[in-house]
């Protein structure tokens, strides 16, 4: 399969992407091989003298006994919407009720984001008791700054959050359009530091066009982003009939071929979609046939999320390993590998 990299151009530097590497075996979030969950370890390898398995498991055991990672939390501070707020301890509790071993906790810092702001400096305070199960990202909005010729100003802060735990930049929801030549400050840091950006496209935020030209702008244009795509106008492209109002909405209906997320995930290796949320949920079920199909043919650029924002929360991710078929190489990529290889 051709990637295609800065300008359109297919990439000759590094052949081998990380996907394929960690095909031979998982690295854990820390550096070290394996990955220790709540309550079990997955190493990589073979010791030399192991006795062999005395039975191959089913495939549906041996897959709700890999690791889940789930790329898309968020802890709220106060109620809003007629919800209640979120703490981490909660947060934690409804990680082991559902198995998932660690999760990503994005920050909230733009208006357009949430009625109630969860900023990257309190994020990265209500991780710490807890940083073998949860993994914060920071934000910054471009609006609030003042760059220097140099990023100075952006760059000091971005760099503090970086030095405090955070491992991705995200959720990026802010009301400008996603090729706005503030956002490309943020993409050329990101790049800099080494950080996956993880983005929400609607209506309201992160705008781009039906076709989502911007979108495909950016990734040719940033070849060295990890791009993670979420929401509506991202998830509705994954068919090919998609209208101005569905940016929006969540569309119904059997899927057309020809979408422009598949056709993105095969031309592109730094973008990644994140299945959290109605929308993402709404675009695997909708169309069980080819989500079937699509599962089948872009598992190793998908990743497992809930967006799980506040005390009982219907979350119908976690039944996605029974609802399709797909083999254990495929789910663990889903899973954990691809996440792990973004939050390197």
């Amino acid at each position: 399969m051709t990637r295609i990299r800065a300008g359109g151009r297919e990439s000759s530097e590094n052949t081998t992407t990380r996907r394929r590497i960690l095909q031979h075996g998982g690295v854990g979030l820390t550096g070290a091989v394996g990955f220790v969950g709540s309550g079990r370890t997955v190493t990589t390898g073979t010791t030399p003298n192991a006795e062999p398995q005395p039975r191959v498991e089913p495939t549906q055991e041996r897959v709700a006994d890999q690791p889940l990672i789930d790329i898309h939390t968020h802890l709220i501070p106060d109620e809003t919407l007629d919800r209640e707020p979120l703490d981490a301890d909660e947060l934690v509790s409804w990680m082991d009720t559902h198995g998932i071993d660690r999760a990503v906790v994005l920050a909230l810092d733009s208006p357009e984001s949430y009625p109630v702001q969860a900023p990257s400096w309190w994020i990265l305070e209500q991780v710490a008791s807890y940083p073998d199960r949860l993994i914060p990202f920071c934000t910054v909005d471009p609006r609030t700054l003042v760059y220097e010729d140099d990023f100075g100003a952006v760059t000091d802060l971005l760099e503090r959050y970086i030095d405090q735990g955070a491992r991705g930049f995200g959720e990026l929801k802010v009301g400008l359009p996603i090729d706005d030549s503030r956002l490309e400050t943020l993409y050329e840091l990101c790049a800099d530091h080494g950080l996956p950006i993880l983005f929400h496209t609607d209506e309201k935020a992160m705008l781009d066009e039906v076709g989502l030209p911007r979108l495909e702008e950016m990734l040719a244009s940033y070849p060295a982003v990890d791009f993670i795509a979420h929401a509506h106008a991202w998830w509705a492209h994954i068919s090919a009939d998609v209208s101005w109002d569905d940016r929006g909405e969540y569309p119904s209906g059997p899927i057309e071929p020809g979408g422009q997320v598949p056709e993105l995930l095969d031309t592109y290796d730094n973008i990644y979609g994140d299945i959290s949320g109605i929308s993402g949920w709404n675009a695997l079920t909708r169309d069980e046939a080819y989500a079937q199909d699509f599962l089948e043919d872009h598992h190793g650029q998908l990743l497992f999320g809930t967006d799980y924002l506040h005390p009982d929360q219907e979350t119908p991710q976690v039944t996605l390993f029974d609802r399709f078929d797909l083999p254990t190489d495929a789910w663990a990529d889903i899973r954990y590998r691809n996440a792990a290889s973004l939050l390197r």
